[in-house]
């Protein structure tokens, strides 16, 4: 389908197409299988100014939005969605201080991020808060020009790779969600270490650890936006506006993953002739493109919808993420399939792909909350009428 990019949409997009055919293509099955973190990687992601395409550019951005982000994305992840979720990452760390951040906050780190000479991350989940970030015991107390923080993150993307972390933390337990605040962390700090490096199923290139914060010591000029109690909101708009780019993640993964059935099924021959002539390969592949299409065209959509500056986008920002993420997985099962035992062996790629497609379903917000949050928002829409 024609998506009528711009002149500049189609150039940030075949750039990041040709990174990751010329060189991620090529360290894929690598890095899966080291878990190494991709750092000449994002270093050649940086010198191409694809970290900064969804910033304004008084901060050193090229002044797009989540829709140029999408399609950086969604081309990073057909290679190799380890790698595309460490650049996604560092937006998502990137994107409270972007909408919430005081000026100096502003000016202060997202020049840092835009350049990628600093990677950022973002830090709400815990071990008794994933899809419930109210239950979040990480908390900061203020003690004269500091604010204290102690607890644990879990599962932290980027974590320990990164320089810049939003964290989320209590500041006032009676107030429930408007008892969480927002700070910026920078890695270094006296107080701030980090778990092991999680043994992941998929996007194993990319790095996942804890954040331990022992009596945490940051200046009070770091508290997000200079206000207390805005963690909560902070968290909400940053996935809405994040999760797009979660289904671009998956649409990327599932396009690489229908790429690699169709051109196995024409060149596998049985019984005399390609696998691709049998009317129930043709079917398989048929369903695979028709439903990735029109995943696609959502997740486009919604993506335009934010950037024109829309109100209330929870709705639609969450059904991208959650038939997204839901189609890749269907894809890349049936793209295992097409393939048969080649499906099944490491040497191939679509393997790594299914595994990869999985988290998807299951990060900022599983399915099951984003499925909650579009029946909310239509309720409430109804009730309106």
């Amino acid at each position: 389908m024609d998506y009528f990019l711009t002149e500049e949409q189609e150039m940030i997009r075949d750039l990041a197409r040709r990174i990751a055919v010329e060189k991620i293509a090529p360290r894929a099955l690598e890095l899966d299988e080291t878990g190494e973190f991709p750092w000449d990687l994002m270093k050649i992601i940086a010198e191409a100014d694809l970290f900064g395409v969804y910033l304004p550019e008084e901060y050193g951005g090229l002044g797009g939005g989540v829709f140029e982000q999408c399609l950086v994305v969604e081309e990073l992840s057909r290679a190799c969605s380890g790698v595309a979720v460490s650049y996604a990452a560092s937006g998502l760390g990137c994107m409270p201080i972007l909408v919430l951040g005081t000026d100096e906050q502003k000016k202060k780190y997202l020049p840092l991020i835009a350049s990628g000479k600093k990677l950022a991350a973002f830090g709400a989940t815990e071990a008794n808060a994933g899809s419930d970030p109210a239950a979040m015991e990480t908390t900061a107390v203020l003690d004269g020009n500091e604010y204290v923080l102690n607890g644990t993150k879990q599962w932290i993307t980027n974590g320990g790779e990164a320089e810049i972390y939003t964290v989320m933390a209590v500041t006032n337990k009676q107030k429930g969600p408007r008892g969480i605040s927002a700070f910026i962390v920078e890695k270094g700090t006296p107080g701030f270490s980090f778990g092991k490096k999680e043994n992941k199923m998929g996007i194993r290139a990319s790095a996942t650890r804890e954040l331990i914060f022992d009596n945490c010591r940051i200046p009070k000029e770091n508290l997000l936006g200079g206000k207390e109690g805005i963690g909560f909101i902070a968290t909400m708009r940053t996935f809405d506006r994040t999760r797009p780019g979660i289904g671009a993640q998956a649409i990327g993964i599932a396009q690489g993953a229908l790429d690699a059935a169709v051109k196995y099924a024409k060149q596998r021959v049985q019984f005399g002739q390609p696998i691709s002539s049998f009317q129930a390969i043709q079917h398989m592949l048929a369903d695979m493109a028709t439903q990735l299409e029109a995943a696609r065209a959502l997740v486009y959509a919604t993506a335009r919808m934010i950037d024109a500056g829309a109100k209330n986008f929870s709705k639609e920002s969450a059904m991208a993420k959650l038939f997204a993420s839901d189609v890749a997985m269907k894809v890349t099962v049936d793209a295992v399939q097409v393939l048969g035992g080649y499906g099944y062996m490491k040497e191939y790629p679509v393997e790594k792909m299914m595994r990869d497609a999985k988290i998807t379903q299951i990060y900022e917000g599983t399915n099951q909350i984003q499925r909650n949050i579009i029946a909310l928002e239509l309720i409430k829409e109804y009730a309106s009428k």
